[in-house]
């Protein structure tokens, strides 16, 4: 097989990394890619947009290519399965209509409410004024939502009326066409990741993801400080529950819209005190930095299962295999992160971390005159797989502490809810 993978981040790291394990992956051709796709065997960069399908379509066309993988949300949301479909090109990934269950936050709250699924009580506003008044008549905590793309960035969740009206005014502001505005849950908050081929769902390990900037859950939002692998809050029995009232209600209900959904269904959930499961989002593609923390523990071959949810046979596949042990990752940020931050620091001690037996998947980073240079606010994200989590993640710790570059910043509590359970 040749596969074609899109994006640049550290998801696509793992992908490229899971599927060339296999020898029947003979080689991946990555768009952009970053430098650590840039260094594996039988892996090459190819410097295309995202977005540029015509690009992505000839070369997969001109080249064979066995199957597209796609990462990241945006180019799904702008319908490259649609364009590369058309010239029957085998792609991995929702068309335009399914990803709007990510790219508009009103159009999946109308899709969870028709499945009869659990999930927050949500209003949707086009103007400012009007949303301001409601949230004026509701209690805080408050939720407030941009409809549209942020890159995991565009919720508040408002400790006061006046934040969330601050919060709206920067959405209209900032040109959001739509905001949601939902009640605000408690609990814990579980990602589940589920391959689909439109017909059958597959979920794979539970993972919990660390979305805030700052130790203790506290500060703005980011695309994911860290993540760990099963957590321990989704059991078997839970499981099999979010599978029944979430998953298959999820698929059967884009089924009754038309909608031919391959690809990943990310359901970002909440357990509430009581045990409760309710879904806070969908996304429509692989979790970052989920991904990181699961693909690592995965046995079934990966190609297998993405080739099969392209070819809508996922139900013929036998039950998914899973490595004994659990998955730790600690992300490394550049300073200022999730706001602005600086390029160009060189970054070194990779090789030394990963002589401990951790894996280190590049996200922000290029190379430039020789030196690994940081590219991005997510610049690495450190795994570890350990027999428990305090294991786990003392090793990711131990190898995060090797690497080094200029206003480094992560996150010293990953994992502090499950460290001690063995």
């Amino acid at each position: 097989m040749k596969v074609l993978l899109v994006g640049n981040g550290g998801r696509e790291h793992a992908l490229a990394g899971k599927l060339l394990e296999s020898q029947k992956v003979r080689q991946i051709i990555c768009v952009p890619g970053n430098s650590g796709t840039a260094s594996m065997e039988r892996c090459q960069n190819l410097p295309l947009r995202i977005d540029d399908f015509e690009g992505i379509g000839r070369f997969a066309l001109v080249h064979n290519t066995s199957m597209v993988v796609v990462g990241p949300e945006l180019p799904l949301a702008l319908g490259i399965t649609d364009y590369l479909k058309r010239q029957n090109i085998k792609v991995f990934g929702p068309n335009k209509e399914g990803a709007q269950i990510e790219a508009s936050k009103s159009w999946a709250k109308s899709l969870m409410q028709e499945a009869g699924m659990p999930t927050a009580y949500a209003e949707v506003f086009t103007d400012a004024t009007t949303a301001k008044a409601y949230v004026a008549s509701q209690k805080a905590p408050i939720v407030v939502k941009a409809d549209g793309l942020a890159a995991g960035k565009g919720v508040t969740v408002a400790a006061t009326v006046e934040e969330a009206q601050a919060a709206i005014d920067d959405l209209f502001n900032n040109k959001c066409p739509l905001v949601v505005i939902e009640e605000y849950l408690t609990g814990e908050e579980v990602s589940v990741l589920a391959l689909t081929d439109g017909l059958t769902i597959r979920p794979l390990l539970p993972a919990q993801d660390h979305k805030r900037i700052g130790e203790g859950d506290t500060g703005a939002n980011t695309g994911g400080m860290g993540a760990y692998a099963p957590a321990p809050i989704a059991t078997p029995a839970l499981m099999e529950r979010i599978t029944q009232e979430i998953l298959e209600p999820a698929i059967a209900a884009l089924q009754k819209r038309g909608i031919d959904y391959r690809g990943v269904l990310y359901a970002g959930l909440m357990i509430t005190p009581d045990g409760e499961p309710k879904v806070l989002e969908f996304n429509c593609r692989f979790g970052d930095p989920e991904t990181q923390a699961i693909l690592p523990l995965l046995e079934t071959p990966l190609e297998d299962l993405l080739l099969a949810c392209t070819q809508q046979r996922l139900a013929e596949q036998p039950p998914i295999s899973w490595k004994q042990g659990v998955a730790a990752c600690v992300v490394i940020a550049a300073d200022g992160y999730p706001g602005d931050y600086q390029k160009g620091q060189v970054i070194t001690g990779i090789e030394k971390a990963e002589e401990l037996g951790a894996t280190v998947f590049h996200a922000g980073t290029q190379m430039k005159n020789k030196q690994l240079v940081t590219d991005g606010g997510r610049v690495l994200a450190v795994t570890a797989i350990g027999e428990n989590f305090e294991q786990a993640l003392t090793q990711a710790y131990a190898a995060v502490d090797c690497i080094k570059f200029e206003g480094m910043y992560y996150r010293r509590d990953i994992g502090d809810r499950v460290r001690k359970q063995v």
